[in-house]
C-alpha cells in the first residue's frame, strides 16, 4: 500500500483524521521502503494549500465530479470515505454525497484495483425497537426523525456492497464529538423532550481516527462491518449540564426506547482489537479532549 485517499479531509473527522495519518505513515514505513502518500481531494484551494504544507498530497475537485474521482484515485492503493452530508444540509445534497458519489467512488476505485475501501456510515442506520444495543447484523431501517443521513447511507452501504470486487470496509460510526467541535452543544435542541435517562450514542473522534487506522491494516476484514461507538453515550440530562443548558420542563416523550441507536462494539473490539480511548464523554471531558 503506497497511495492512500481521503475524502472529506476537511470534514468533521477528516480534519482530525488528516495529521494523525501522515504522522502514522511516517511511523508504519518499514525500512527501506517509501513512504505512503497521504492523498486528498478537497475543494477549497485555501484548504488545500494548507494541507499540502503539513505533507498530504492534494486533489482540487469536488467528490461528486466524475473527472475530479478519477484524478484522485489515479495510483491509489487504498481508500477512505469519510465525506459525508449529515445535519442541515438540503435532502438532495445529502443523497448526492452519502450515496451516489460515494457509490460512485467505490466503482470506480473497484475498477482502478484498491487494495481497501474504507466507507464511513452511521449508527442512525439502525431502527428504534430493537430493546438491547444494535448488532451488525441487524437489518437497517431509515428513521425520518433525523432526516435524510440515514436513508442515504443505508443506500450507499447496500449499493457499495453490489460493487463487484470491492474490497469494502463499513465502520459505523456513534454521534462523533471533540477536538473543538460543537456538534454535542447543536444536538441539545433535538434531545429537548427525551426523558432524562435517555442516551445519545456516542464516540470521540480520536477513537474514530484509531478505527480507522485498524480498517486500514487489520487483514483478512473484506467485506466486514463495524460499530465504532464509546462504552456508555450520554443521557439527556447530562448532555444539557455538558452544555450549560437547563433541563427543559416540558413534557417528556414516553415512547422511546432506552437503546435506540446505541450500537454494541462488540465486534469492533474482537477482530479489529479497537476500544476507545475516551470511554464516556465525561472522561474525555476530564482528559481535557473536548
Amino acid at each position: 500500500m503506497t497511495t492512500i485517499l481521503v475524502t472529506g479531509a476537511t470534514g468533521q473527522v477528516g480534519r482530525s483524521l488528516v495529521p494523525r495519518l501522515l504522522q502514522w505513515t511516517a511511523a508504519d514505513r518499514p525500512a527501506n521502503r517509501p513512504p505512503e502518500t497521504v492523498r486528498l481531494l478537497v475543494r477549497d484551494e485555501e484548504q488545500a494549500r494548507r494541507l499540502e504544507k503539513a505533507g498530504a498530497e492534494v486533489v482540487l475537485g469536488d467528490l461528486r465530479d466524475a473527472s475530479a474521482r478519477a484524478e484522485a484515485l489515479r495510483g491509489a492503493d487504498a481508500v477512505v470515505n469519510v465525506a459525508a452530508a449529515f445535519r442541515g444540509v438540503p435532502e438532495e445534497e445529502a443523497w448526492a454525497v452519502n450515496h451516489h458519489a460515494a457509490v460512485a467512488l467505490g466503482r470506480e476505485a473497484a475498477a482502478s484495483g484498491v487494495r481497501r475501501f474504507v466507507h464511513t456510515s452511521t449508527n442512525l442506520v439502525y431502527p428504534s425497537g430493537l430493546g438491547r444495543p444494535a448488532r451488525e447484523d441487524d437489518e437497517p431501517a431509515a428513521d425520518a426523525a433525523w432526516g435524510a443521513c440515514p436513508a442515504s447511507k443505508i443506500a450507499s452501504e447496500r449499493g457499495l456492497r453490489e460493487v463487484k470486487g470491492l474490497p469494502l470496509v463499513v465502520l459505523r460510526l456513534a454521534f462523533v464529538y471533540g477536538e473543538g467541535d460543537s456538534h454535542l452543544r447543536d444536538i441539545v435542541p433535538r434531545a429537548a423532550d427525551w426523558p432524562a435517562h435517555q442516551r445519545l450514542a456516542t464516540v470521540h473522534v480520536a477513537d474514530v481516527c484509531s478505527a480507522v487506522r485498524r480498517a486500514l491494516r487489520a487483514p483478512g476484514i473484506e467485506g466486514e462491518t463495524f460499530n465504532i461507538g464509546d462504552d456508555a453515550g450520554i443521557t439527556a440530562w447530562d448532555l444539557h449540564a455538558f452544555a450549560g443548558v437547563p433541563f427543559p420542563r416540558s413534557p417528556r416523550r414516553d415512547d422511546m426506547d432506552p437503546w435506540d441507536k446505541i450500537p454494541s462494539t462488540d465486534h469492533a473490539r474482537k477482530v479489529l482489537g479497537w476500544q476507545p480511548q475516551y470511554p464516556t464523554v465525561l472522561s474525555a471531558q476530564a482528559a481535557g479532549a473536548l
